[in-house]
């Protein structure tokens, strides 16, 4: 099968919309910590590309059960909720559908690296980067969405890079502090399960340690649409 492992997020969006006609499947792995804004996104690029997604979720529903049930909150190797709410899901639908299956991921020219790294992770199917393929940035992908008539996600246009969870405990020290300011409710929450769990999402910092100026802080992704994404539109834009 030829499926997208869709993210919510507008690199995916665009991948889905220039290779609908070849993708067996779209699924999206929910997360209650998304923003609530990323449904009606959803929503909206079903109605774009004429597809239904399917969602389905973990029953560990979010981050914090995850964090509390395993007492742990991220290492080098990664993020448990990651684990747990994304690669576990996509491990038991591989199970319900055996076999080598195509899949295709958003990442797009400045993600090479990262590219490259998941399909010698997974060398048991096959894999497509359609935004590399098509020699796409964010900046581009983001251009393309708001050409095709969708808004983005909210997450961006308050300066968010991705449209992860709202905490997400990959975060650098100027992301939290962004999301101190965003979502207090979000900060003080985590900063608890930081101290209860004792162990910290950024490396010897907790959260409620925090210096309120530490970090950087990152400008919004811009929505310039050149003529890499002109081409990959086939002249619509």
């Amino acid at each position: 099968m030829k499926v997208l492992w869709f993210s919510c997020g507008v690199s995916s969006a665009i991948v889905a919309h220039l290779c609908k006609g070849e993708l067996d499947e779209i699924i999206y792995n929910h997360v209650d910590d998304q923003h609530p804004d990323s449904l009606r996104f959803l929503r909206d690029v079903e109605r774009l590309i004429g597809r239904t997604i399917t969602i389905t979720q973990s029953p560990y529903k979010s981050v914090e059960s995850v964090c509390r049930a395993f007492s742990f909150v991220n290492s080098a190797r990664g993020a448990k909720c990651t684990h747990i709410l994304k690669r576990r899901m996509r491990k038991e639908w591989e199970r319900e559908h055996k076999g080598r299956h195509t899949y295709y991921w958003g990442y797009d020219c400045d993600e090479a690296a990262r590219a490259d790294t998941i399909a010698e992770a997974m060398p048991n199917h096959d894999h497509r980067f359609p935004l590399i393929t098509h020699n796409l940035v964010k900046e581009d992908c983001h251009g393309m969405i708001a050409s095709l008539g969708i808004r983005r996600p909210a997450m961006y246009d308050m300066g968010y890079q991705n449209n992860n969870c709202i905490g997400c405990v990959k975060g650098g020290k100027g992301y939290w502090n962004r999301i101190r300011k965003d979502f207090p409710h979000v900060f003080a929450s985590r900063a608890r399960l930081e101290r209860d769990i004792g162990h910290s999402c950024i490396k010897g910092t907790f959260l409620d340690e925090l210096d309120p100026e530490a970090g950087r802080n990152e400008p919004m992704i811009d929505m310039s649409c050149g003529v890499m994404c002109y081409n990959a539109l086939g002249g619509q834009v």
